[in-house]
């Protein structure tokens, strides 16, 4: 074996080491185990409220095939919120604070490859936490509401959950690496998701440039699709809700799968004037686009500032 080889072979094992390490980490930390076990007690919240509301009423649970497709993980856009400050506030920040970042570094390993094993392994256990979740509700919409349409798109959902995770992965590992403290990383990525939700809602109330809240990390502007069946029977004219948003891609895509030709119209308000109205293609390319920029560039200024950190024993 060449000693570029060697090389390449003892690098890659320091690389795995790292991951390793990272997924053990992240495994032992109580409050993952705690959003965890958050996360299944709301999915089973949306599962079976709808069943005691029922028996409360004395009325029967319609069946309904598209319940699965229609909610996903059960988690939306503030559980990728909490998934992803829960997995990364620390991942950097974490080693500061507890001075585990000088034996870390004295390893022959790279700080450029320290900070992608975090990424990996914070996908890794992002990825096998969604995969439960998603099983558990198909699973239990099945049990609940009968047979289910279109379960092998869930794939398409668990893609754009895991996107749509890491663009609040990306920010807290970018304000954790650059304030070395894992509240600091918390509360600045919660403060982000809660001042976009503020602008999102006044600009819609009160503005005609919703377009602007697409390139908004969140939920993004919210329009109807009326050639799209409503969710909500209550208000069956405007046709289903799209959003537009980072948050929405996983949703966006099975919709786009299940209906291609849809047109998305936007109005001032709830249901005032008509603003603008776009094709659901370009609504789902352009939050995908969106969300790889927001990724990139906060992933580039945690590792920049993780890698130009000087560590003081």
């Amino acid at each position: 074996m060449t000693g570029g080889k060697i090389g390449k072979s003892l690098r890659w094992n320091a690389f795995l080491a790292m991951v390793r390490y990272e997924l053990l980490w992240n495994i032992r930390k109580k409050k993952f185990l705690g959003m965890l076990i958050v996360a299944f007690v709301l999915a089973t919240l949306s599962l079976f409220i709808p069943v005691i509301l029922s028996n409360v009423m004395n009325e029967p649970l319609e069946p309904n095939a598209n319940y699965v497709i229609e909610t996903g993980s059960g988690l939306g856009g503030f559980g990728f919120l909490l998934f992803a400050i829960v997995t990364a506030m620390n991942s950097i920040s974490g080693e500061f604070e507890s001075g585990s970042i000088v034996p870390l570094l004295t390893k022959p390993i790279s700080r450029t490859m320290v900070f992608f094993g975090k990424v990996v392994a914070g996908f890794l256990i992002l990825l096998v936490t969604y995969v439960v979740l998603v099983i558990y509700m198909a699973v239990g919409g099945t049990i609940i509401y009968g047979a289910q349409n279109n379960l092998h798109l869930f794939p398409l959902y668990l893609v754009g959950s895991l996107l749509s995770t890491f663009v609040w992965i990306s920010i807290t590992l970018a304000l954790g690496a650059l304030s070395k403290s894992s509240v600091l990383a918390a509360l600045g990525t919660f403060g982000v998701w809660m001042g976009a939700n503020i602008i999102t809602g006044i600009v819609s109330l009160v503005t005609e440039q919703a377009w602007i809240l697409s390139y908004v990390a969140g939920g993004g502007a919210t329009g109807f699709a009326s050639d799209i069946g409503s969710q909500t029977p209550a208000i069956p004219i405007m046709g289903r809700a799209i959003a537009t948003g980072t948050d929405q891609i996983g949703t966006n895509l099975i919709n786009y799968v299940l209906y291609p030709s849809a047109d998305v119209d936007f109005y001032k308000g709830f249901i005032g004037t008509l603003v603008y109205s776009e094709s659901l293609g370009v609504i789902l390319l352009r939050s995908v686009l969106v969300a790889a920029v927001y990724i990139c560039v906060f992933s580039f200024v945690a590792w920049f500032a993780f890698k130009r950190t000087e560590i003081k024993e």
